[in-house]
């Protein structure tokens, strides 16, 4: 692409799904709009555009308007949070101001450079727009000749002056990535210190028209694609303009560059949509697996974790993967407990060597057996963290994440391992790397179960910014040295999702609650974000590990149905009718998941609140429209004794489809005296039909689904 040989007043960037119209006039440019796409505009369009959303100079303030430059600054006038903020040593040179110094152009890229000769610092953007997602990233690097101290830097979007309802996803432990809604006014701070993207609060931020829906209204989406501690701050400003700062939140000291040093924001990750929350899930979708399409089947996999825990007896495990394969799983995944002394989370935690005490032959007779039955082999590890009770520990005291010479909080009965200590990388890296070069595992499970509390390095500095550099690393030279593994991020469950980690991984577990009522709520989260590919949703046994209640199975495998499936249950105890119905559901995702994981994913607008619905209908359409798979999900009692007709959008407005309910595992049970005849037989309606009139569901007992089929017909 070749580059533009003069310096532009105002920039487009955009395709046919998004605009992002950039001003360089400003010292360090400003997004003046990004939005609904606005085709080809000219410069002078663009010229005329910038006049058209030029803003008064108010009484009692200023003397001009400060822009909302990408990185905002204090030195501007700008009531915003500074974007920038640090010092030289005396606490000179705090307010940085800019030049602007360099622009590059392509058609979809733009670089910017931006420098201060007083404080001696450069500042770098990049912005590019692809397939409807605008990327934008910044360095700020020391050109000086001492040391600079960090504390802030981040990016900041405007968002529409119509945006008046915040979405945002909180949670906690085992009931992560649940919607909130809140009104756009004043001031709303997101951000986590835990050293992980937390349970708490994923940083991610929507911005919808009041009313926002899943399939109607405009709606723009911001994300930071980073796994460690984060800051994500909503303005509205006193002259009413609103705007987002995305970037990572860094700790006292944390971050302190020495002349010719630089550090580099996160990728903020933004798209907009006039088709509501699905519309900019799709586009996000379709981002990800452009960036990490796998040409694998996602495979269906038992974990061994609510099977056995740390009771590893090798005559279980083998009959517990004749169980498996025998209702169709693909791969058999050994969780905690085979490595060291680790009979317990006590002990063992970091030696990341066979235990020759649970397997004196080591994995390979296991393998083998996995194997013989047609599975594949994975295995769970943490490597990020470690028991004071292990050899490593023992050897190494000084590698731990904490503040050396006091007590340190422990987690689970363990601390933090220090992967940007050198010596602490290479042994974790060699030990994993014997670990799959001398077993035949396809899979690993790569955990993190616990937040950094005063996590700081040998030197004493903050080290929760090197930590999180230093597990991207080792994930990606692991992958380097093998390819063929693919891996899970887990972190306490849902503790770690984002896009920093989901491009480098092919699933997240996304909880550790299997509770199919609780994975409703935590998919319609998630889902707004990552394709369902990605999304780790297993089948649990009849009473739910972490809350105690019962679901059909009917239930729990619908609700798995639509992610990567898996199974956490001890099937050794499961009776012939339940295995009878895991099959069944375990060769229906096998046979749909083609569809599940290229089709475009959407939740169905019916008449519930965005937070908390009693009901959610949702569903895949496949990129050709000639099929599709929905399910419809009572989750709890409604107001009404029947359900709202529910319409599906995406398929073809001319073409014929038979529509007809898939049985599951028995299925649910019936609230109505007689259900609609097309239950029990099949119709045959058009696309627009079924789009603009709908379909009436059954009526079903709260906490049950039913799977139904919409498949091109000729009739």
């Amino acid at each position: 692409m070749s580059e533009s040989t003069s310096r532009p007043r105002f920039v487009h960037l955009g395709d046919e799904l998004l605009s992002v119209v950039v001003d360089l006039c400003q010292s360090v440019p400003a997004i003046l709009y990004w939005g609904h796409p606005l085709g080809r505009p000219s410069s002078a369009d663009l010229e005329q555009l910038a006049r058209a959303l030029e803003r008064p100079v108010e009484h009692g303030g200023l003397d001009v308007v400060a822009p909302l430059s990408l990185i905002t600054l204090h030195s501007s006038g700008s009531s915003a949070r500074p974007g920038l903020e640090g010092h030289r040593p005396g606490g000179r040179h705090w307010a940085p101001a800019f030049s602007h110094a360099d622009v590059s152009i392509s058609a979809e890229l733009m670089t910017t450079v931006s420098r201060d000769d007083v404080a001696e610092l450069d500042v770098t953007t990049t912005l590019a727009v692809r397939d409807g997602v605008l990327t934008a990233s910044a360095k700020v690097s020391n050109s000086g000749t001492t040391r600079y101290l960090l504390s802030t830097f981040a990016l900041t979007l405007p968002i529409d002056p119509s945006a008046r309802t915040i979405v945002s996803l909180i949670g906690r432990w085992a009931r992560e990535s649940h919607l909130e809604s809140t009104p756009f006014v004043g001031n709303h701070l997101f951000e986590t210190r835990s050293g992980r993207s937390s349970h708490e609060c994923q940083p991610s931020l929507w911005f919808a028209r009041d009313g926002v829906a899943h399939q109607h209204g405009e709606v723009w989406t911001t994300h930071l694609a980073y796994s460690g501690n984060h800051s994500l701050v909503a303005q509205h400003l006193p002259d009413g303009r609103r705007c987002v700062q995305l970037g990572e939140l860094l700790h006292p000291g944390e971050v302190c560059l020495e002349p010719g040093e630089s550090y580099s924001t996160p990728d903020v990750v933004a798209t907009f949509s006039a088709q509501g929350l699905s519309g900019t899930a799709r586009n996000l979708h379709h981002h990800l697996r452009g960036q990490r399409q796998s040409s694998s089947p996602r495979k269906v996999m038992l974990n061994t974790w609510e099977s056995v825990y740390f009771n590893h007896d090798p005559n279980v495990l083998f009959e517990l993967a004749r169980r498996a394969a025998s209702v169709g799983v693909e791969r058999f995944v050994l969780d905690d407990g085979w490595f060291g002394s680790r009979r317990n989370d006590q002990s063992g935690l970091g030696d990341w060597v066979v235990s020759p005490e649970v397997y004196p032959h080591g994995l390979t007779p296991l393998i083998e057996h996995v194997e013989s039955l047609g599975m594949d082999f994975g295995i769970w590890v943490e490597p990020e963290c470690v028991n004071e009770d292990s050899d490593v520990f023992r050897a190494n005291p000084q590698w731990a994440l904490v503040d050396h010479g006091r007590e340190p909080v422990r987690g689970r009965n363990q601390l933090v391992m220090n992967l940007a200590i050198p010596d602490a990388f290479d042994h974790v890296l060699h030990q994993l790397d014997a670990l799959l070069s001398t077993n035949r595992i396809a899979y690993v499970k790569w955990d993190m179960n616990r937040p950094h509390v005063a996590g700081s390095g040998i030197d004493g500095a903050a080290g929760s910014h090197a930590q999180t550099l230093a597990v991207y690393r080792l994930i990606d030279e692991l992958r380097k040295r093998h390819p063929r593994v693919e891996f899970e991020s887990c972190a306490s469950g849902g503790g770690r999702v984002d896009l920093g980690m989901a491009r480098r991984v092919e699933r997240v577990w996304a909880s550790d609650t299997i509770d199919a009522l609780e994975r409703h709520e935590i998919l319609r989260g998630l889902s707004l974000t990552l394709p369902l590919e990605y999304i780790g949703s297993h089948i649990g046994s009849r009473v739910a590990h972490t809350t105690g209640r019962r679901h059909t199975l009917a239930f729990r495998g619908l609700t798995a149905l639509f992610g990567h499936l898996g199974i956490e249950w001890n099937l050794l105890e499961a009776n012939e009718e339940e295995l009878a119905g895991l099959t069944e559901i375990v060769a229906l995702y096998r046979r749909s998941r083609e569809l599940l994981h290229s089709g475009t994913f959407t939740y169905c607008d019916l008449d519930q609140p965005l937070v908390d619905p009693s009901a959610v209908c949702f569903g895949v359409t496949a990129v050709d429209r000639s099929e599709a798979l929905f399910c419809f999900a009572q989750l709890r009692t409604e107001r009404h004794q029947t359900p709202d007709v529910v319409r599906i959008t995406g398929l073809d407005p001319d073409a014929q489809y038979r529509v007809e309910i898939v049985d599951v595992a028995g299925g649910p049970r019936g609230m109505a005296r007689r259900q609609p005849e097309w239950v029990s037989s099949s119709l045959v309606m058009r696309g627009i039909d079924l789009d603009v009139v709908g379909i009436q569901p059954p009526a079903i007992v709260p906490e049950s689904a039913v799977l139904r089929s919409e498949e091109h017909t000729s009739e």
